[in-house]
């Protein structure tokens, strides 16, 4: 088979551009180098809808971030991913600071971005009374939101698949080359696949995969953001996304009522060597705790539940990379999509979908088309009647597995039949081991299930694929011996 047109990267820009192409008469499919989709940069996002006022309109970024933020309701309601337009506070503490303040505003004036709102005190302490009453003045964008970026990805690529795009998991790029007018792209592990075009969508290591095809020299810099989550019950969870103002590198560390009911704090951003570094600090925790303790009122370290960082695919322009390629024939660059490359990606999709037009891609829509993807039954969010309905026709979706975050057996089996079989893939896909204990009731139960559903040993289950095996000595009667010879992997197994 030869594909019309393969996406390499399985993130928000992958995923969304294989989402937009899916609507046309082409045959494609979507390469990700990680045992699951949205598993690299996607996977440790904040989760931000931005509101299109941190840069100027004559960047890519913006022209995006403006664009794709409007997308959100409609996919919203095709998809079901968690969405919530909880607005955005922009605060300051300083007349200096308010200077940067009213920069932003009038830059966000500028981009066309409507219903900002210029705040005093008082005001800003009516739409969110967490707020430290030492604040002086800021303003509200109530187009800015959150989101579940990695249930946002698992949504697209269903519908994209349902629209008959092809997933291949466990494909990381190694060689590529032009043979009768196709990219032969070959992976780590032999496999081979044939496409006319390409899309290099591939965040950390979209330098490698351009070098690989002949394309364009260029360096992506990670740069990590550490963040922080609250457990649901703090105190301190706001209604609004709080902004401090930005520094040069960083829109600031920030305090997040996320989609789905915790609150995260971050991020910091830091340059690293690795695009393996996702280390988390005993001191940048501090630093982060002091921060937003300035800013909202009620954090406590008491309510901390986890950490973790994400790298960002930074450039040395620091703007969106999004073009043909002028070496490489029928390639699509895709690179340097860090923040507000969320926000953006709907967009991003649109536009890599018009390059490719423009490439000579021949675009004819589909008459028949999956637009909506079935409501997906959460047994939290349900009614006492829609629980007792749902219990006569399986009680699995009673059975809770996870009782931190209500999840119910028949969840977890959903994803893991939607091939969802490692335990950060149900995870992300459920919430099943994100609530206050962390996993620790859930994480052999949940192992359990996936082993049983897939046919894999307990023994061979891993966290998020390759060597992060889950399992080594006693688990009840099974007693797992990890080979020592086995491949060096980045991840190491744990002890249950």
């Amino acid at each position: 088979m030869i594909y019309d047109v393969a996406v390499i990267g399985a993130g928000v820009t992958g995923a969304a551009t294989a989402w937009q192409l899916s609507h046309y008469q082409l045959k494609n499919v979507l390469l990700e180098r990680c045992a699951d989709v949205s598993f690299g940069v996607s996977k440790a996002n904040s989760g931000i809808i931005h509101g299109g006022f941190h840069h100027p309109v004559s960047t890519l970024k913006a022209k995006l971030e403006i664009r794709g933020n409007l997308m959100f309701e409609r996919l919203q309601h095709e998809l079901g991913f968690p969405f919530k337009r909880t607005g955005i506070l922009v605060i300051a503490f300083s007349p200096e600071e308010m200077s940067t303040v009213h920069k932003l505003y009038e830059q966000g004036l500028a981009n066309g971005v409507r219903d900002l709102e210029m705040c005093g005190r008082d005001r800003l302490l009516q739409l969110e009374p967490k707020l430290n009453p030492e604040v002086i003045g800021g303003f509200f964008a109530p187009g800015g939101g959150t989101i579940e970026p990695y249930r946002y990805v698992f949504s697209l690529v269903e519908a994209a698949k349902r629209n008959d795009t092809d997933l291949k998991c466990n494909f990381e790029v190694v060689q590529a080359e032009r043979e009768d007018n196709a990219w032969v792209i070959q992976s780590a592990n032999g496999e081979t696949v044939r496409a006319k075009y390409v899309v290099n969508a591939a965040g950390l290591f979209a330098d490698r995969v351009s070098r690989i095809f002949g394309a364009e020299e260029f360096t992506i810099h990670p740069r990590k953001g550490e963040e922080y989550l609250l457990d649901r019950n703090s105190s301190a969870r706001p209604e609004r996304v709080i902004f401090p103002v930005p520094t040069a590198h960083s829109k600031g560390v920030l305090v997040i009522p996320t989609a789905e009911g915790t609150t995260m704090i971050g991020p910091t951003a830091d340059p690293v060597d690795s695009k393996w570094d996702t280390s988390t600090d005993a001191d940048h925790m501090k630093k982060i705790l002091s921060l937003v303790r300035n800013m909202v009122n009620g954090i406590s370290p008491r309510d901390l539940i986890t950490s973790f960082a994400g790298l960002r695919p930074v450039m040395d322009h620091e703007d969106f990379y999004i073009a043909l390629s002028e070496k490489a024939p029928n390639f699509i660059q895709a690179a340097g999509i860090q923040s507000p490359g969320l926000t953006a990606s709907p967009a991003i999709g649109e536009y890599i979908k018009d390059l490719l037009k423009s490439a000579g891609l021949p675009l004819l829509e589909k008459i028949h088309i999956v637009t909506e993807l079935a409501p997906k039954h959460e047994i939290r969010h349900e009614s006492l009647e829609e629980m007792d309905r749902l219990h006569q026709e399986d009680p699995a979706w009673t059975h809770i597995v996870c009782r931190c975050e209500k999840i119910s057996e028949a969840e977890i089996v959903e994803a893991v039949r939607k091939g969802h079989t490692t335990l950060d893939g149900v995870k992300f896909y459920t919430r099943a081991g994100m609530g206050r204990c962390q996993g620790g009731f859930c994480t052999a139960r949940i192992m359990k299930i996936i082993s049983r559903e897939t046919g894999i040993p307990m023994e061979e289950l891993t966290k998020k694929g390759g060597g992060s095996r889950l399992a080594a000595g006693r688990l009840g009667d099974l007693e797992v011996q990890i080979n020592q010879n086995r491949e060096a992997s980045h991840d190491s197994g744990r002890v249950l």
